[in-house]
């Protein structure tokens, strides 16, 4: 008994990347690669920019032993594929690219969450494949129609989102460097992982997706019919973001059919999920408990 319970120590004790599984999808022609870790009721990971499927390192740990969490690299990162052209970043071949991993592991559905682009994914992912969304995770990425709401409507939206309006412009991709989108990571192993990360990813393919997604001047509301989100919804929002401001939250039930758990978390950035890890990952582990 003694010997087993020193390996499970020493397992736990191994480090993430020598324990994770990784795999490919198929979606359509485009790999999708991911890491998974544990088993058990099917969690999909999304990230965004600039980001790798690393980013969920803790989360990934806090749930791994009652759920099977799988990491996705995004189209254009990392050891997934990255097709050349715009128009291959449409927000539904990217929905598309989480329906490819979660049929290929032999799911019908998947406990999904997102986190900027990654949250834009799967807020879109639930509305367009509310059989497959079993629950819902977003962290820091209001609702679209949140953010088409304060894009038209709130000035200090406009002027935070002009990096944005860079990042569409056509030699963007020109000023990026790995060195510098790993900058912001204070960790030097950590830090090493990233740069080599997106060393392998295309920042033209980065960029894309603001180039064929994010809203355009002039910026309008979202007037269509409402569409409800079908699956519980959990988000997070780290206060000192600003790149997406909290005023985008507002009337986010609006757009629900069922409970929102919303949590903000004053001392954290836009990263909300590594400022303050162990609280998303409590969090994330109690909510989940319960639905």
């Amino acid at each position: 008994m003694w010997l087993s319970l020193l390996l499970v120590v020493a397992s736990r004790g191994a480090g993430l990347d020598a324990r994770v599984k990784h795999g490919y999808a198929d979606s359509n022609g485009v790999k999708i690669h991911y890491a998974s870790l544990g088993t058990g009721p099917l969690i999909v990971m999304i990230h965004g920019f600039p980001d790798f499927w690393y980013t969920w390192r803790d989360q990934m740990e806090a749930l791994s032993d009652n759920y099977q969490c799988v990491a996705i690299d995004q189209r254009g990162y990392n050891l997934s594929d990255k097709p050349k052209g715009v128009e291959n970043y449409d927000i539904h071949f990217l929905v598309a690219d989480v329906a490819a991993v979660i049929k290929s592991l032999g799911r019908d559905k998947a406990i999904v969450v997102g986190h900027d682009w990654g949250g834009m994914v799967a807020w879109n992912f639930a509305l367009a494949n509310p059989q497959m969304t079993d629950k819902l995770i977003i962290l820091n990425l209001p609702h679209p129609r949140g953010l088409m709401r304060e894009l038209a409507h709130n000035p200090q939206q406009q002027k935070n989102s002009q990096y944005a309006r860079n990042f569409q412009q056509p030699d963007a991709a020109s000023k990026l460097t790995a060195e510098g989108l790993a900058r912001r990571i204070s960790d030097p192993e950590v830090k090493a992982k990233y740069v080599e990360a997106f060393q392998r990813s295309d920042f033209d393919a980065m960029l894309n997706y603001y180039k064929a997604n994010y809203p355009r001047e002039p910026y309008t509301g979202d007037t269509s019919p409402v569409v409800k989100v079908q699956a519980p919804v959990l988000m997070f929002h780290g206060l000192k973001d600003t790149a997406l401001l909290s005023g985008g939250l507002n009337n986010t039930w609006d757009w629900l059919d069922k409970d929102l758990t919303l949590v903000t978390i004053p001392s954290a950035s836009h990263w909300v999920q590594q400022d303050a890890s162990d609280l998303v990952s409590r969090t994330m582990k109690a909510w989940l408990s319960i639905h």
